[in-house]
């Protein structure tokens, strides 16, 4: 429905804004939206601090044309019947990305009364409001940054500190990753004596506060505002490290916890979930797309309660494996063994992954916490709505006739089209490595990820296993590369992509560009 000049509407003002981060120029500064919504990477809040630009707030008065609303509406009503979350059965053991209900109360052990709360239009809900008005609508990093501090500082007793430590973050503008890594990395120095009052880095924030609301405002103010070492906090620390003269020394050790193109590591490690890993060190940055992470969280959740895990391994990977067109029904896809994880199998795994996410969700805009729906404790049988519900919404919207099975295949061709642009600005083959941690230091766990279980065989048969102790084996890395690489149809020795691959994707100019350039694959 289109809005006259004289019509008025009652949406509130959708604003993007920064905070004083961003109008101090720091690298790790966010872009921030909503009550909850700091856990951004990549400096946009720099960058508009650069340009003066604060906020900027719309009220739409438009539409959204919509080819078939009763279908529209239709799929909607079906995927909240079907998929959405139960109330009744929330304590099912394998929840989904339509099964889950507030996902922060994995990290918080709150008392006080909550609901719901939801985006514009979503049937789900995956964000909360508490009545305390702390931490409301965040999830994620935000959430978690400074809770494990609380605990370690009050013998395990939660205090209001986490709460306000999240509200604090967002206000301030600043990447809860780059925050939350960071601090670890800073105790970590001030425990070998570096940093410190009287240590080699001068350092005068107050540990002894450490959990407390203060010590967490202190640190995050000499971040926003470059106040002393803040100056240094400010770049991100891994520029930090850089500027002390301790980054190779530290990403040897693994204390800066950093293993690839210098951000901070997600919560999933490339040791263990290793295709999280993968994607990321094969694109231009952490991929911050969680559609296998379930894989590790419901296992691993349970085996820690002292539950056993249910579906069985047999059966979940199964039920995946059934849904990733075109690579369906190959179960060795989700076989986290060190066996298999620099297998052919592990690399048709990335390839789904990257070409799902470019699609269907950097481009239609599907929420990361709801799709893919690979499986479901709503259905019998579990079998989630992904290949059917992308599609369904997606046509209702266009008017199109527009399978699952294309949606992937212009994920491929969007792929390969950033692989040319970063070949373009200089991406060679031998650029894409890890930090020298992630090859010879074992993982151990860390965080709220102190036991880390995925489906994978021993002895031919399908089970949760434990990677915890793993470590990749870079020989054995760089085979991987080059089975990815002849997947997807680049050249094995420089990774840059092949004419007759961008052809087959309708991409000629593209390669004409790179052949001009010097940078075809053979």
């Amino acid at each position: 429905m289109e809005l006259g000049s004289e019509e008025r509407t009652t949406q509130r003002p959708a604003v993007l804004t920064i905070g004083p981060a961003g109008e101090n120029l720091s690298v790790i500064a966010c872009l921030i939206h909503d009550a909850g919504h700091s856990a951004g990477q990549g400096g946009f809040g720099a960058v508009w601090g650069s340009k003066k630009l604060k906020a900027v707030s719309v009220i739409g008065t438009g539409a959204v044309q919509v080819a078939d609303p009763k279908g529209l509406m239709e799929a909607r009503l079906w995927a909240q019947a079907k998929y959405s979350t139960d109330l009744k059965n929330i304590g099912t053991s394998w929840f989904s990305r339509f099964g889950r209900i507030r996902p922060q109360n994995i990290f918080w052990k709150r008392n006080e009364q909550a609901r719901l709360q939801a985006c514009i239009g979503c049937h789900q809900g995956c964000k909360e409001r508490s009545d305390t008005g702390y931490g409301n609508e965040s999830t994620c990093e935000e959430t978690s940054f400074y809770q494990g501090y609380d605990k370690w500082k009050h013998g395990g007793r939660q205090t209001s500190s986490a709460y306000i430590a999240t509200d604090l973050l967002q206000r301030y503008g600043i990447n809860a990753y780059e925050a939350s890594r960071g601090l670890a990395y800073i105790i970590a120095l001030l425990k070998m004596g570096v940093l410190g009052p009287r240590g080699k880095i001068q350092c005068d924030l107050d540990f002894n506060k450490l959990g407390e609301t203060e010590f967490a405002e202190q640190f995050i103010r000499m971040i926003a505002y470059r106040k002393g070492i803040g100056d240094d906090f400010a770049e991100g620390f891994f520029r930090a490290a850089k500027r002390w003269g301790r980054l190779e020394e530290d990403l040897k050790t693994g204390i800066l916890y950093y293993p690839y193109w210098g951000l901070p590591e997600h919560g999933y490690d490339p040791r263990a979930e290793v295709e999280w890993g993968y994607g990321s060190i094969l694109g231009d940055r952490d991929i911050n797309e969680h559609d296998f992470t379930f894989l590790f969280w419901v296992p691993s959740n349970a085996i820690w309660a002292g539950k056993t895990p249910q579906p069985p391994a047999e059966q979940v990977v199964k039920l995946f494996a059934e849904k990733l067109v075109p690579y369906e029904n190959n179960p060795l896809m989700l076989d986290y063994s060190t066996e298999n994880i620099y297998s052919e199998h592990m690399a048709k795994l990335v390839a789904w992954d990257r070409h799902y996410t470019r699609f269907w969700k950097e481009s239609v805009l599907y929420c990361d916490e709801r799709w893919p729906d690979l499986i479901n404790t709503r259905i019998p049988g579990y079998r989630g709505l992904t290949g059917e519900g992308e599609p369904r919404f997606f046509n209702a919207v266009t008017g199109k006739k527009f399978s699952f099975a294309d949606g992937m295949e212009l994920g491929r061709k969007i792929w390969n089209l950033d692989n040319a642009i970063w070949t373009l600005q200089g991406r060679h083959r031998n650029m894409v490595h890890f930090s020298d941690y992630i090859y010879h230091v074992p993982y151990a766990g860390s965080g709220n990820f102190a036991v880390y279980y995925l489906p994978g065989r021993e002895g031919g048969e399908w089970k949760y296993i434990r990677v915890n102790g793993r470590y990749l084996n870079k020989g054995k890395f760089e085979e991987f590369k080059t089975r990815f690489y002849n997947l997807e149809g680049w050249d094995t020795r420089s990774g840059w992509p092949e004419r007759r691959t961008l052809e087959s994707l309708g991409l000629k100019s593209v390669a004409d560009e790179l052949e001009k350039k010097g940078k075809l694959g053979a």
